[in-house]
């Protein structure tokens, strides 16, 4: 990367410069960073954009996706009708009704931490950004509720959390429709004895969040997830540690809490903060923010390690409410926004000569969503307030995040090497095979007859296109050097998972609206 030259502070205020990356972009792009001096720029509504793809598409079916996903006994609106009715005895080996949600990606696991996330992530999708859905907004909170839904079954005992249906391990050594499905739907759970502060915080945070996007709707449901959010991370903070020491064997390498669980209570306290406007929140966030992480420098924002997330929430308190004791979120946000900036100095993060924001090779574009989302957001709420971004003596103004996060979501769409979008169903060319059980065998209605456990795996190393169109599956995504094989086996690249949507949902909303299509 190029490294940035920084100017005397005996320059003019106005005074500003054009980044210009041919690394790190195809063609050349140029971001104009103004130089941090007293002088702000300050920005008007709307934030009109030039419109290179089509948003609204891309956002509609970003959410059809998710009716891919479901588990359970499916609505007569379904519209991805290739699936069918499954997991309907979920949760019987326990005694407790655990049928619904969403397998998480593509296999047939009810995994409890990254579903959590998935709906708080919808859920400030919608919270941001819903007012910019038109009629997709209540395809949002469907989306939404589909997973609450199943959180509040999966709560529904005192300081009990049943975390997961289906053994990964079981379920690995098959290939079959979720509709066939014959493996153990194992039922997990954390307790006093076993407990897990990190799905339990992550939990309650969903259904914070989720109770403030139907506070005005369905006020008697944002109750009853307000309620049960306050309990659920009651739980959390009194039982405290990883719920993958209990459960090791089952939930990892899947979704082992690598990051611990600090930055979990961080997140749902925040969440239950804004939920609940409950000033007790807030002083444990004052009380306990530095001992959980706040100030940690860790920038990876996703399913596992919620730090950067809460900064930018917290942030919103100080920009927005002006709730002044939360100032130093400002400059936390700020830290991971200056490890953004590509080209800089001061930068952090790793980019493909392309230009796409690369964190691992492992399902990368979930991070690319997830931070694109926090970009966007983040420009929200400086701009409401008039502030910027000051980063090594430059100040990053609003416009630049944006210009950032739209280039993210560009290339996901097909301003890319490969000239390739990375959402199944758009634009002319995407992933055709896709590593997802139910994509890849005949549907039901094609093919009645059961597929036994070992059957399906002649569609894992069939070179031929998937036969169910996932419309809106955003898979894991190219490589470091910007290359796509587009084969069913190559899960790291080739799979979708609910996650990795959750936060592109919020982003195309935005595109969609300042580009005049929404």
């Amino acid at each position: 990367m190029g490294r940035m030259a920084f100017f005397s502070s005996s320059l003019p205020s106005f005074v500003s410069f054009f980044l210009c990356f041919s690394q790190f972009f195809i063609f050349f792009h140029c971001y104009t960073i103004t130089l941090a001096f007293p002088v702000h720029q300050h920005e008007h509504h709307p934030h009109h954009i030039a419109a290179t793809h089509d948003y609204r598409v891309a956002l509609t079916k970003s959410i059809l996706f998710f009716e891919g996903q479901r588990s359970g006994k499916l609505p007569p609106n379904q519209r991805l009708k290739w699936r069918r009715d499954s997991g309907l005895s979920d949760g019987a080996e326990m005694h407790v009704d655990l049928v619904g949600g969403y397998y998480d990606a593509g296999d047939n696991v009810k995994f409890g931490f990254p579903m959590a996330f998935t709906a708080t992530m919808l859920s400030w999708s919608v919270i941001e950004f819903g007012g910019m859905m038109k009629t997709e907004l209540q395809h949002a909170r469907e989306s939404i509720r589909w997973a609450t839904d199943y959180l509040l079954k999966a709560t529904n005992h005192p300081n009990t959390i049943y975390v997961q249906v289906g053994d990964a391990n079981r379920d690995h050594a098959c290939w079959e429709r979720p509709e066939d499905m014959d493996t153990p739907r194992t039922v997990l759970k954390i307790d006093e004895s076993n407990p897990g502060s990190d799905v339990a915080a992550e939990t309650a945070a969903a259904l914070a969040a989720a109770s403030i996007v139907f506070r005005r709707v369905d006020p008697i449901y944002s109750r009853v997830l307000r309620k049960r959010a306050i309990h659920v991370f009651a739980f959390a903070d009194k039982y405290r540690g990883p719920y993958s020491n209990g459960l090791k064997t089952f939930v990892c390498p899947f979704y082992c809490s690598y990051s611990g669980y600090q930055d979990e209570l961080l997140w749902g306290a925040a969440w239950l903060h804004k939920a609940t406007r409950n000033p007790a929140y807030l002083a444990y966030i004052q009380t306990n923010g530095q001992t959980l992480g706040a100030d940690e420098s860790d920038n990876t924002f996703g399913w596992d390690n919620k730090h950067v997330g809460a900064r930018i929430l917290l942030s919103k308190a100080f920009l927005v409410q002006n709730v002044k004791s939360l100032h130093d979120y400002k400059g936390h946000a700020d830290n991971f926004i200056c490890s953004l900036i590509p080209g800089a100095s001061f930068s952090q993060t790793q980019y493909t000569p392309g230009g796409l924001l690369f964190k691992m090779d492992d399902s990368n574009m979930q991070y690319v969503t997830s931070t694109s989302f926090l970009l966007l957001t983040y420009a929200k709420y400086l701009t409401f307030s008039s502030k910027s971004v000051t980063c090594g003596g430059a100040t990053v103004t609003p416009h630049t995040l944006r210009s950032i996060a739209k280039r993210q979501i560009d290339y996901l769409l097909g301003d890319n090497p490969l000239k390739m979008s990375y959402m199944v169903g758009y634009g002319s060319r995407y992933p055709e095979r896709i590593h997802h059980r139910g994509s890849s065998l005949p549907s039901v209605s094609e093919h009645p007859q059961r597929f036994p456990c070992s059957a399906g795996f002649a569609a894992l190393s069939s070179s031929a296109p998937n036969p169910n169109v996932l419309v809106g599956a955003v898979v894991g995504g190219p490589d470091a050097q910007d290359h796509f094989p587009d084969e069913r086996s190559d899960y790291a690249h080739s799979e979708p998972a609910t996650y990795i949507n959750a936060p592109l949902v919020g982003a195309l909303a935005y595109f969609a609206h300042s580009s005049g299509q929404l």
